[in-house]
């Protein structure tokens, strides 16, 4: 029978629950445990591929095929894990399938209710990836805060979960914030106890309540907290707010959070071994010599839109024992300001997905100043057709190359959307969605750095390379250095002429992790961080040739 840890939220949303669960997992598959994660998104949307960045921020793709919560990210990274679509449920997904059970006439004319049809759905997707996964423990996070009028139905589902697979499989986890009043300056457990309160009021009495703070959590607060809402003191675990992520599962296994989900759910005794994941942590927050990263995104008011293309570039940075200066740089603003200002400091330019024609142009600029002044550059999904179009209007000679996604009546359209997708009007789940094989070639970078012949990478797109333009931008200078088995598309282009100038129609930031980055951004940061800009000094000692 696998056991289930349920993590709901209190007093605000965004306060660490995907990070929280993601570092359970880690704490107990160093324990030998097999672990896998689920997300309880409560919205009415099926998935989040049709929502705004600025909303949602990251759209994580799976392997499957599933537009999935960013929270997913997270699990991959920490545990290690590829997650499936099975790990992300949405109201609007149960709510469909409920209906289409009725007008089907499963439910035999019955009366369709909340309660039993709509939490016996739910269910259903907790059992059906235990059931899949052949995990050992399954870790289910609750989106949104207690409280929510949307989040109620999963709330009753996960509260039934105790009576149905017994007492000593489920265990509840309440993630909460307490605020720090600068006037009096203390933090405060009330909003804890009002929390607590709206849980049991829905008939779930948390067994561990995890306390996030910006500062350290006296004992004083933990004992209150253990009073007021009813909860061992040792169950109380302070998560005060760090420098790093990745430092998480450490903090709650020195807070005994590991010893306390043996014992409470009768789990082997096996000792944590966070040997290997401390000593990526040490790695991390030792000053190391930085390489300046400029990400050029439609998005970088919100952060959050890039989160998996950070972190890989992150685990990159430590992989070659640099720090990661990240300096994020709006396209539109490129278009204004021109680009010698605003990327004269870049050692390596990215540029990441995106929809839509607005700063499309100051990508365009972005991905020239990296041709003409030899920075390496990487390309991701867009960063592809963006490198393509500028390549396009300099070998073409003409300002007219294009992808008809942003110029339909472009003479060179040299982006065009994928045949298939012609005829498809929807716009949910219907792009090229998860993983696709590409054969590299030879003697490429691309090759290089993957250093086989065969790889699959997680895609999301409808617009690709237009092979009418194959031959003409190959003469230029372009190589296609990765393609579809059948050789019908680009995978990967790369520049002849240039230190590292590379782009994939791919997402492979999603394959990254903390101790194996992606081969891409490996790659990628190992020439940036030799580049030297305007006003930068190479490192002592020097040798003698130097």
């Amino acid at each position: 029978m696998p056991k289930y840890i349920f993590v709901t939220g209190g007093v605000v949303s965004s306060v660490g629950k995907g990070v929280a669960v993601a570092s359970m997992g880690t704490i107990l598959k160093s324990r030998r445990l097999k672990v896998t994660a689920q997300k309880l998104d409560p919205y009415l949307n099926v998935d989040p591929g049709t929502m705004s960045p600025y909303q949602h921020g990251e759209v994580f793709v799976t392997q499957d095929g599933a537009e999935t919560d960013l929270d997913l990210g997270n699990y991959e990274r920490f545990i290690d894990v590829d997650v499936t679509q099975e790990s992300n449920v949405t109201s609007g997904q149960i709510y469909s399938a409920v209906i289409a059970k009725e007008r089907r006439g499963d439910f035999l004319g019955g009366t369709i209710q909340v309660v039993p049809h709509v939490t016996s759905q739910i269910k259903s997707c907790f059992k059906s990836l235990a059931d899949k996964s052949g995990a050992d423990v399954i870790l289910i996070e609750v989106g949104g805060t207690v409280g929510d009028i949307e989040g109620q139905p999963f709330l009753e589902a996960i509260r039934q979960m105790r009576n149905d697979v017994g007492r000593d499989n489920v265990l509840y986890v309440h993630v909460t914030l307490l605020p720090y009043l600068n006037a009096t300056k203390e933090l405060k457990t009330k909003p804890t106890q009002h929390s607590v309160n709206e849980l049991r009021r829905m008939g779930i009495q948390p067994d561990i309540i995890i306390c996030r703070s910006d500062f350290p959590i006296p004992e004083g607060i933990r004992d209150k907290i253990s009073l007021f809402c009813d909860v061992e003191r040792e169950a109380v675990i302070p998560l005060p707010t760090v420098s790093t992520i990745y430092e998480i599962p450490l903090l709650l296994d020195e807070a005994g959070l590991g010893r306390l989900l043996a014992h409470k759910l009768h789990l082997p005794t096996k000792r944590t071994n966070l040997k290997e994941w401390r000593n990526l942590v040490e790695r991390l927050k030792t000053d190391h010599e930085p390489v300046n990263i400029a990400l050029v995104g439609k998005y970088v008011e919100l952060t959050d839109a890039y989160f998996s293309v950070r972190e890989a570039l992150c685990h990159a940075a430590l992989y070659h024992n640099r720090g990661l200066n990240l300096f994020w740089v709006h396209s539109e603003d490129l278009e204004r300001d021109g680009c010698d200002s605003l990327l004269r400091s870049a050692q390596g330019i990215i540029v990441p997905g995106g929809f839509g024609i607005r700063g499309i142009e100051g990508m365009v600029r972005a991905a020239g100043y990296a041709r003409t002044h030899e920075i390496p550059y990487l390309g991701l999904c867009l960063g592809l057709q963006v490198m393509v179009i500028e390549f396009a209007r300099y070998a073409l000679r003409s300002k007219r190359p294009n992808s008809t996604e942003f110029d339909p009546d472009t003479p060179y359209p040299v982006i065009d959307i994928l045949p298939e997708q012609k005829k498809v009007h929807e716009k949910g789940g219907t792009m090229r969605l998860g993983n696709y094989p590409c054969d590299l070639v030879p003697g490429t970078r691309a090759a290089q750095a993957y250093g086989q012949k065969l790889v699959h990478e997680r895609h999301r797109h409808r617009y690709e390379f237009n092979n009418d333009f194959r031959a003409t931008l190959e003469k230029a200078g372009m190589v296609y250095s990765g393609l579809s088995p059948d050789n019908r598309l680009v995978e990967i282009c790369e520049l002849a002429n240039h230190p590292w100038m590379v782009s994939c129609q791919f997402h492979p930031e999603f394959g990254s992790r903390p101790s194996r980055p992606h081969p891409l951004f490996r790659d990628f940061v190992g020439v940036a961080k030799d580049v030297l800009r305007e006003g930068a000094q190479p490192p002592l000692p020097l040798s003698a040739e130097q």
